[in-house]
């Protein structure tokens, strides 16, 4: 599972000098309502071996390949509504400015968020233009040229009329994913995304689902269900050749065991059959020391309601050595972990394996994993793959620096509760959290067994089909209660993973900010009571327990203004034992009663009179709710024979520009 905790962002409008020197070089670049921009570096890449530098070359090209894959998942019209705001911009002559505008920013909102989702809440935003005012301004870029995706016999204007729903309407396909609807609908329903057509959950009763990853999943007109399968000769099989194409001319250039992978992964690209993935997932995890890496595919299940079925996304990325060493520490004591988890003994693994663990700089994320980005990774999800053949876990350094390098302390100083918390805050935030996503990665998704035959059960447990919708939150709850409790073990000095004077120091605030940020990620829901995205369910879900069954933290008030403030550090570490413990049990259990009550009763509701406030803070500091990130861009430089000889790298440092060309290129 992906850790997907977007940070604390910095602000500001205006376009930052390009200067890219280390000392002085940007990273915030803009910022566009509630998402900041932030350009992503890759220090290093110009020392890397030649045939490391054309081997991410190729890679980056299958990541390019595929992006349209996951912008059609989010919806069924999110191609269509991207090509005409994407012609606008590019036929702008004569239109109003004002218009251009905000078009212009509405494109950049839907780039970064893939769609007309907001990543993080799953709620649709509006383009805020009366519908006659855009269609004036697509028939405008249609008489200059612009290629639209008119339908036959359909005008621009017809264009407009049909996609206006998605463009202006809030009540239509309000939720590109649903887990908890309020008015009690179909989950499958009242979710937006095409991963199904048709489909309901009782539709699914005695349905023998093959392709459950990577698939579309239609209700056909007799009222059977029919799996419309990814790979080269059905769904998308133009662009998943394009990325297979790719990844063969990457091979020649890969180690042995990543060449096993890439392999692997092509021949699942080609068949779409399941002993395929896990033949790709089995060799992706043995290939342990190759210097550059890939995640390519179908991944993570957070969209679907169901937990099902993957999202397609690719990442390109090189180890960075110097800070490889402090998380490998943490791999290799895995089985030291494993054996004291605060859970029942048969939970825990008697033999781990496989656990490695390495700190990345990231070249390109695309499709589910930009330009949103997680800042670690622990796979594969298949649980049955984890325990018997281990997991990789990656954390994204250069990821996480440049949401430090983007954040201010008046954010932290707004939500803390006293000078000396902000000061914690400010010299250990970026070690405490750098810490706790690798332990979140290594230990907490790398850890524990399912009920199964070694535990006295007939049958194995499929978490995630017995979780169903619940599963993903659960999930994430069970990784961040690992890092919460063993970042405050002493193990931690031994390891040298913190400075020994100061490990107290450190654990206080990193519980700080925990506290903090479960009021803190309220800004990001703007509308509505209830949360969607997992990672801000599972936060909530840990903060809110505590208040209700320790003396942890405390609710405070002071000049109008809420607080979440950290009281007892053992209370807290000892609360997120008792809360880890059952966590692990439902999940090894599949316990869905026990995990629906835990869930409802602290993980999805909020007061939003509470957000209200939360939000008003925020806008005070003219604050980002998120980032999206534009990435390094890559070219080739190739002799009169047109061998490649180089590869160069550069920095946009616009997102409009890098988003138009990978439109182009497409």
């Amino acid at each position: 599972m992906e850790g997907r905790n977007a940070g604390l962002e910095g602000a500001g409008h205006d376009r930052m000098t390009t200067d890219t020197t280390a000392a002085t070089r940007p990273y915030l670049l803009e910022q566009i309502g509630e998402a900041a921009v932030v350009q992503l570096y890759a220090d290093g890449f110009e020392a890397l071996p030649l045939n490391d530098k054309i081997l991410i070359w190729h890679l980056y090209q299958a990541a390019l390949a595929g992006r349209d894959i996951y912008y059609d998942q989010r919806h069924a019209l999110a191609l269509e509504m991207r090509a005409v705001l994407e012609g606008v911009l590019r036929y702008s002559s004569g239109i109003d400015p004002a218009c251009l505008s905000t078009i212009r920013d509405y494109t950049k909102l839907f780039w970064i968020n893939s769609g007309p989702y907001n990543n993080l809440t799953a709620r649709k935003f509006l383009l805020p233009l009366d519908e006659d005012t855009f269609r004036a301004a697509v028939e405008t870029a249609a008489r200059n040229g612009a290629r639209l995706p008119l339908h036959a016999g359909e005008s621009p204007a017809d264009l407009v009329t049909r996609l206006a729903p998605m463009f202006f309407d809030p009540a239509v396909d309000p939720f590109v994913t649903s887990k908890a609807p309020e008015d009690g609908r179909d989950i499958l329903e009242a979710s937006a995304n095409n991963l199904y057509e048709g489909v309901r959950m009782a539709d699914l009763e005695g349905f023998d689902e093959r392709y459950g990853l990577n698939s579309r999943l239609v209700k056909k007109d007799d009222g059977t269900l029919e799996e419309q399968v990814y790979r080269v000769d059905w769904m998308y099989g133009h662009t998943l050749a394009r990325i297979v194409r790719h990844l063969e001319e990457a091979m020649p250039y890969a180690t042995p065991a990543m060449r096993r992978a890439l392999e692997a992964l092509v021949r699942f690209y080609r068949t779409g059959h399941k002993d395929d993935h896990v033949a790709y997932d089995i060799a992706w995890v043995e290939d342990k020391d190759s210097p550059v890496d890939t995640i390519n595919g179908f991944v993570e299940v957070y969209m679907d309601a169901r937990g099902v079925k993957g999202a397609w996304e690719a990442l390109v990325y090189y180890v960075n050595p110097v800070k490889t060493a402090g998380i490998r520490r943490l791999a290799e004591a895995a089985p030291w972990f494993e054996e004291r988890m605060p859970w029942e003994p048969r939970w825990r693994r008697a033999d781990v394996r496989g656990v490695t663990a390495t700190a990345i700089d990231v070249v390109i994320e695309t499709g589910d994993s930009g330009p949103v980005t997680p800042i670690g990774i622990n796979l594969p999800n298949d649980e049955s793959i984890r325990e018997r053949h281990g997991s990789k876990s990656v954390s994204l350094s250069n990821v996480s620096e440049a949401y430090d390098k983007s954040t201010p302390s008046s954010f932290r100083r707004e939500f803390a509760w006293s000078e000396e918390e902000v000061a914690r805050a400010e010299r250990w935030s970026s070690l405490a959290s750098e810490l706790t996503t690798n332990i979140h990665e290594v230990l907490g998704h790398g850890s524990g067994r399912v009920a199964g035959p070694a535990t006295g059960h007939a049958e194995t447990v499929q978490p995630h089909l017995a979780l169903k919708e619940l599963y993903s939150t659960l999930e994430e709850t069970r990784a961040d209660l690992v890092a919460l409790y063993w970042v405050a073990d002493p193990k931690m000095i031994e390891l040298d993973l913190v400075p020994a004077g100061h490990h107290a120091e450190i654990v206080l605030a990193e519980y700080e900010a925990y506290a903090r940020n479960a009021l803190v990620q309220l800004r990001r829901v703007r509308e509505g009571s209830t949360l969607e995205e997992d990672h801000m369910r599972n936060r909530q879900l840990i903060v809110y327990w505590l208040l209700a069954n320790t003396s942890a933290i405390e609710v405070r008030r002071r000049d109008g203004k809420t607080y979440y403030v950290l009281v007892d550090v053992e209370a807290f570490k000892e609360g997120v034992g008792r809360l880890l413990a059952e966590v692990q049990r439902i999940k090894s259990e599949g316990d869905y009663e026990a995990g629906r009550a835990l869930v409802d009763t602290y993980a999805v509701r909020f007061d939003p009179s509470l957000r209200d406030e939360v939000v008003s803070r925020v806008a005070a500091l003219n604050m980002p709710s998120y980032t999206g990130f534009v990435m390094p861009t890559l070219a080739p430089v190739r002799d009169a024979a047109g061998a490649i000889v180089d590869v160069t790298i550069s920095y946009p440092l616009d997102l409009e520009t890098q988003m138009l060309d990978w439109s182009a290129s497409a």
